[in-house]
């Protein structure tokens, strides 16, 4: 395409996604992955080229830092956040953003190995004819989530700083490292952070508002079997790789992930490892409503025992661990934090979408440590692949609410 002038929010976006951040689920260290201190140093570097104050990086990679206040009355101070690192579902290495005027039909990422984005495979591709885009190359995913999010409150905050006459409130920013495994939130002080709610910048598509999140757990199966040479194996052997897949058959298949939409839960067989002697199976287990929630836990439990009763001894273990709960809970109380972001899009000429997240976000893990944190759109679509793609329009009504937000909220009491 001729060559286009961008707007400074996808210059900034652009600037970050050729970083390579991806968190590592297998590491144990905080951020799980040094490269991610590569972003957070840029930002610091960043923000302190704003004027900004308090900016701080710790020892986890947790950035922090304070637009100060401008109006002269009592106002609450408020939160900004989102997460540095990318997934670890496609690489986050050699990322090479492509800019598209989008005219519709198919755009061609990768013509060497044939990755097409189309509307026929994305609909909702059709809705940005006109704009544009920045894609991937077909062959890592972009990181809109949650770059995006980044270079969306950077620019609102560059925006604030050279345009004093908005009124604002003390406005606290953060940018997190892991959250991408589900530790962003892990090492997140919550009092050093100093603020009375605040906002992830993480959802999707222009005009997304969430305060509702799945309650989360992961499950670790252990199937054990007995290895007999197959030759004399009658009656003797048990297969721990057929006892896994029988386990597995117990489970309701129409509640998968891929069978799955809006408020519908499900239990997703993340990995199947294993051989005769002993099976491993990984499982995540998702549901807004938190009955279902415990009902599904307890359906594993179910399922191991009837395995271990058909075949009278305790072939099946099963370990459930909670991961996080739905935000839901949480914000019902301040729910005029969310009244508050409606007004502000409304504001902004952008219609609010309340969806429930298909997922976590760190707000989800921080409201239960006493900061409410709903969640803002970025304007991506399709993370976590080769298809991602954010149109420059909804970033920059990103940064336009955002600006409106920190202004609504100076008239909120104290």
């Amino acid at each position: 395409m001729a060559e286009v002038l961008l707007p400074e929010v996808a210059v900034r976006f652009i600037r970050y996604a050729r970083i390579d951040t991806q968190s590592d689920p297998h590491s144990t260290t905080c951020p799980s992955t040094a490269k991610q201190l590569d972003l957070a140093r840029m930002l610091v570097q960043e923000l302190e080229a704003l004027g900004v104050q308090e900016v701080t990086l710790d020892e986890n990679g947790y950035v922090m830092a304070t637009l100060p206040a401008n109006v002269s009355h009592p106002a609450p101070t408020v939160g900004l956040i989102a997460h540095m690192d990318t997934s670890p579902d496609l690489t986050g290495a050699n990322v090479n953003p492509q800019v598209h005027l989008y005219q519709g039909g198919d755009l061609v990422l990768d013509p060497e190995n044939g990755v097409v984005l189309s509307p026929r495979e994305f609909p909702e591709l059709a809705q940005y004819v006109g704009q544009v885009l920045i894609t991937t190359d077909g062959r890592t995913l972009l990181g809109a989530d949650d770059k995006a999010g980044i270079a969306e409150i950077m620019t609102a905050l560059a925006y604030l700083v050279a345009h004093p006459e908005i009124p604002h409130g003390r406005i606290r920013v953060a940018f997190t490292p892991d959250e991408e495994i589900g530790r962003g939130a892990d090492r997140f002080d919550v009092a050093r952070f100093g603020a009375d709610f605040a906002y992830t910048v993480d959802g999707g598509e222009l005009g997304e508002l969430s305060f509702e999140t799945f309650n989360a757990a992961r499950a670790e199966v252990t199937v054990r079997g007995r290895s007999v040479h197959p030759g004399s194996a009658k009656n003797k052997m048990i297969n721990a790789n057929e006892v896994a897949m029988q386990f597995h058959a117990l489970l309701p298949p129409a509640e998968r992930p891929e069978y799955t939409a809006d408020y519908e839960g499900f239990y997703h067989l993340m990995a199947f490892q294993g051989s005769v002697e002993e099976t491993h199976l990984h499982y995540i287990i998702r549901d807004h409503d938190r009955g279902r929630f415990e009902a599904r836990k307890a359906w594993l439990q179910r399922a191991a025992e009837f395995l271990n009763a058909r075949y009278e001894q305790p072939l099946v273990q099963v370990q459930v661990h909670d991961q996080y709960y739905n935000l839901r809970e949480k914000i019902e109380p301040v729910m005029q934090i969310v009244d508050l972001a409606k007004a502000a899009m409304l504001a902004c000429g952008v219609t609010p979408k309340v969806v429930p997240v298909r997922g976590g976000t760190d707000g989800a893990r921080l409201s239960y440590m006493g900061l409410p944190t709903p969640n803002l759109f970025t304007g991506g679509h399709n993370y976590h692949g080769r298809y991602e793609y954010i149109p420059i329009p909804s970033m920059e009504k990103a940064v336009a609410v955002l600006v409106e937000l920190v202004r609504r909220v100076t008239q909120l009491p104290v």
